[in-house]
């Protein structure tokens, strides 16, 4: 995994991080008990999760989840389905008219494979999803990811490494790489 961010746990940073958790946790709750047909409201904590509006043309349909949502950017006509996670304190950039399918994850911090280091640090890298991608449900994309305009993530496929423009990854099966 990429070490584009590396954040040492129990530091100012990580309190600042674990404040807007419990912050953007508290708004997610919210929103995802309102009405469906109320947009104004869903607007509104949409904006307060961004730290901006929501761009006009894009559809969330709840419930929705994020532990930052200062560090997502949403372009243009972008869809996203019910049950999405957004774990985005390194950044997620969506740009225009990408789809992503129900029960998709983002995940762009981690902790070390290292059991020594495990609990003393946090890493990881912003994901990047170009124009017209499309994700599948139940798809996982990793720390530090891009994922090339055109793209297509087969539903339930986990996505460590970057994906080629046009082009469609398949697969969730785990793997032994090492042992200690």
């Amino acid at each position: 995994m990429p070490h584009d961010h590396l954040m040492r746990i129990h530091s100012p940073e990580f309190q600042a991080m674990a404040e807007r958790v419990l912050r953007a946790t508290e708004l997610t709750s919210r929103l995802n008990v309102l009405p469906f047909e109320d947009e104004t409201a869903k607007a509104e904590l949409f904006e307060q999760l961004l730290g901006k509006p929501l761009p006009e043309r894009v559809t969330i349909y709840p419930p929705f989840y994020t532990d930052h949502g200062l560090n997502l950017d949403l372009a243009e006509r972008v869809f996203i389905n019910q049950n999405c996670t957004f774990l985005d304190y390194a950044g997620i950039r969506i740009a225009e008219r990408v789809m992503i399918g129900p029960r998709v994850t983002f995940i762009t911090m981690s902790h070390p494979v290292d059991p020594g280091a495990r609990r003393e640090w946090l890493s990881g890298g912003p994901i990047d999803v170009a124009e017209n991608a499309w994700i599948g449900a139940g798809a996982t994309i990793l720390p530090g990811v891009s994922i090339g305009r055109d793209a297509v993530v087969a539903a339930g496929a986990v996505v460590a490494d970057d994906v080629p423009p046009a082009s469609l990854v398949t697969g969730g099966k785990a793997t032994l790489h090492r042992q200690w």
